[in-house]
Formats: C-alpha cells, structure tokens, sequence
C-alpha cells in the first residue's frame, strides 16, 4: 500500500500531470457578480457629526436575460438630532432579443427628510445598447409607468395626501473605461407626469487599487419640478467610498 501511494504523489507531480492545469489558468467568468461599497465620516471638536451611506448591487447576466437589483442607504446625524435618513431600491428584469431588450423595472424611495418621503415607480419598456464596444457602452432606454408620491408633511399640512399618476420614463446609462483601472459611468433619467416632471442624473469614477478593492466617487443630483411648500427642487448628494467586488 505504501508503494501505491508513493507511484500516485510522483505521477501528480509528474510534468504531465502538471501541463493538465497550465499555472495561468483562471475560473471561466460568472454570470453572477455583486459590489459592495461603503463610507463613514465622523467629525468631532467644534462640530459634531456623524455620516454613513452604503450601496449593494447585485447581477446576474446571461445571453437571454439580465437581472440587476440595486439597494442605497444614506443616513447623517448632528449631536443633536438626525438630519438624513434615505433609503432606496431599484429592481430590473430585462429579457434580450435581437435588438435590443424587454425590460421590467421598479423604484421604490423613503426618505424621512426630503420633499416626498414615499415614492414607487413601475415601469417597463424597450431598450438597446446604441453603443457597445470594449472601452464604451451607451444603452437607452423608453417606456410607460406609474408612480406614487406621499408628499412631507408642513406646517399647513400636518396630513398630506399621497398622489399618483402615469408617466413617460426614458433613461440613458453611460458607461466609459479610461483606462485599465480606472472607469467613469453616467445615468441620466427622466419621468415625465401630467402633475410633476423630475430628471435624476448620477454620476461616478471608479479607480481599482488592487485586486477586487477600489475608491469610487460619486455625485447624484435629482431634480423635481412641484415640490411641498418650503422644500428645496434639487437635492444633491455626494459620496467617498471603498467597493468591493465579488465574481
């Protein structure tokens, strides 16, 4: 028995047995992949302050369909009080073809501060890539939906009522590499309403540091044209992260 074991170790280790596995060899990609991305401030001293947001999404892309679901919170307090709380989901199902791609979406927002603190989206449409290429990727997107809004309740409107309505949503997502380890992607949406039109634009440059980590930069700005009385028509925020991806 002995023997048998010893004839087995010099046959794996055997030139042979080694050329089966080439030493560059890599696990073939998934369909899978997900990013994890965090950032955390805290001031102390003359202010105080404390900052969180995260970000989690999540892919699964084949040669028939892409499921993607995206998952946001933002949250910001003083030594006093909390002054942001905001977290939001995004859901999309999309189904290719030869063209282009069938697609199911929805949005879904609460923010405890802002000037709807409930909002949800469904939508669906068409979509295509209008540019597709090794360095650059522009898809456009067009369709019919409906949202829900519950306005943030003012001092005139202690109880504010909820509105709905149907809506043309139609979206550009942009995305360029710049180089090896570094990437700047663009969406633009718009939802255009019989009562409120509002146009969302984001923003982020990615730089890889090493391996699957990189410090990513972001800027997201939304702009809504009727808003409850005394509330701002733009909010804007900005985010320093570190992401991690998983393939």
């Amino acid at each position: 028995m002995p023997r048998f074991f010893t004839a087995a170790f010099v046959l794996l280790c055997s030139p042979a047995a080694l050329a089966l596995v080439p030493p560059d060899y890599q696990e073939p990609p998934s369909a899978l992949t997900s990013e994890v991305e965090a950032g955390f401030q805290l001031n102390t001293g003359n202010t105080k302050s404390t900052s969180f947001n995260g970000r989690t999404k999540v892919v699964y892309d084949t040669d028939d369909m892409r499921q993607e679901s995206l998952f946001k919170a933002y949250f910001a307090a003083d030594d006093e009080e909390t002054t942001s709380e905001k977290y939001e989901i995004q859901l999309q199902s999309s189904y290719k073809f030869y063209n282009g791609y069938a697609f199911g979406r929805g949005d879904f927002t609460w923010d405890k501060f802002g000037s709807y603190t409930r909002i949800s989206t469904i939508s669906g449409g068409y979509g295509f890539d209008a540019i597709a290429n090794s360095s650059t990727t522009l898809s456009l997107e067009i369709g019919p939906g409906y949202r829900y809004n519950l306005p943030i309740a003012t001092d005139s409107l202690i109880s504010p009522e909820s509105n709905s309505e149907v809506i043309l949503r139609t979206a550009a997502k942009f995305e360029q590499k710049l180089q090896e380890y570094t990437s700047l992607n663009a969406d633009l949406t718009s939802e255009i309403g019989e009562e409120n039109n509002t146009l969302t634009l984001d923003i982020n440059y990615k730089n890889t540091l090493f391996q699957d980590w990189a410090f990513k930069v972001g800027f997201n700005v939304k702009y809504t044209e009727v808003v409850p009385e005394g509330s701002q028509q733009t909010d804007t925020i900005t985010t320093f992260n570190l992401l991690y991806t998983f393939q």
